[in-house]
């Protein structure tokens, strides 16, 4: 698979109740580590506040599953 780059928008593979991110919760990269071995990943509240930023392994985000209109 293709490595991620800077400002795309992945999924969490599982949940980080520590941060009160559930599973499938969408993230903004910010950082790219190691040509893409991992990555630092955003995460926003609704109302724009940052809820989280993870170092998180590459086997942990996805390509956004596509939602039902």
């Amino acid at each position: 698979m293709k490595p991620f780059a800077e400002l795309d928008i992945v999924q969490l593979q599982q949940a980080h109740p520590e941060c009160g991110l559930p599973a499938g919760a969408l993230g903004t990269i910010v950082l790219v580590h190691a040509q893409g071995e991992a990555y630092e990943v955003e995460f926003v509240q609704p109302d724009g506040h940052t809820q989280a930023v993870l170092t998180l392994p590459a086997a942990e985000v996805t390509k956004p599953r596509q939602q039902a209109a």
